[in-house]
């Protein structure tokens, strides 16, 4: 019996969330994402007010992470960077991807266009991604248009050349060249048989981009060219606590416990995607 590509994605994403590997990384993800869905809720303070006497303040039962320099609980900024850095993380990735996997088909298709993406790529692969970012930064002024630019601009090759790959080694099995044979189209046979069987491929790497997108934005915030102040993100919450450790440690290792989790989830879950792949 044959077995569809849908079927045979649904049963690697089984095989995947049911392994221990892929479970703790769904569920650390889904946890820190629901603290800042949940921000609002969960917030005692308003993340950007300044509270009257309370300058550094350590954890306690009012302030569980202690407060800022500038008055603020961190707490509550810690969750709202959460948010912060999900809208950015799940904006852009899949925006580069897009892009990449729209660049990697054209590229497949023409020899002329193949040759020009993969100058292209390797242009900007050949700069490491912050200096990437400085350099757009000093462009287009600093900001979260900034971080989502720098995002979507490094997957684009990342994600391109994975399509580009595995368009080429699916068009040399056998059931597409029997389905030429009996006159089926090149549009048809993207459709039909190449294009489902990239899907699990792209997946892995699409969760491993998006624990590469966390640090991009924790490293650009961190050195100041990312999310702007008073807005909080993860990278800044620990840029500006590193001047207030001897005051209140919880002001860095808040931010830094999520920054950790949220990259340590994405991986797990690429790495169990990649083993139910190669399991099914």
């Amino acid at each position: 019996m044959t077995v569809s590509s849908t079927d045979r994605a649904a049963g690697t994403l089984r095989i995947a969330f049911r392994s221990g590997q892929g479970l703790l990384g769904l569920s650390l993800v889904v946890v820190i994402a629901l603290a800042g869905i949940l921000a609002g809720v969960l917030a005692l303070y308003d993340p950007i007010v300044q509270i009257p006497g309370a300058n550094l303040l350590g954890p306690s039962g009012d302030h569980w992470l202690g407060t800022d320099h500038l008055n603020r609980d961190v707490f509550a900024r810690v969750l709202y960077g959460i948010r912060i850095d999900l809208i950015i993380v799940f904006v852009a990735v899949p925006l580069g991807a897009l892009a990449g996997a729209l660049a990697g088909l054209l590229a497949s298709s023409n020899p002329v266009a193949d040759v020009v993406a993969q100058r292209i790529f390797d242009v900007i692969l050949a700069f490491p991604s912050l200096i990437f970012a400085i350099a757009l930064a000093a462009i287009t002024g600093p900001g979260i248009h900034a971080v989502i630019a720098v995002i979507i601009a490094v997957e684009i090759p990342v994600f391109g050349r994975q399509i580009r790959t595995a368009i080429l080694q699916v068009r040399e099995q056998p059931f597409v060249e029997a389905a030429e044979v009996i006159g089926a189209g090149s549009w048809w046979n993207l459709r039909k048989h190449v294009l489902p069987n990239v899907v699990e491929p792209l997946s892995v790497q699409l969760a491993l981009s998006m624990s590469v997108a966390v640090f991009v934005e924790g490293a650009m915030s961190f050195i100041g060219i990312g999310v702007r102040p008073p807005d909080p993100s993860l990278g800044s919450i620990i840029a500006e606590s590193i001047s207030n450790l001897d005051a209140n440690a919880a002001f860095a290792i808040g931010p830094l416990v999520v920054v950790a989790g949220l990259t340590l989830g994405f991986l797990l879950i690429a790495q169990a995607l990649g083993r139910a792949r190669r399991i099914g």
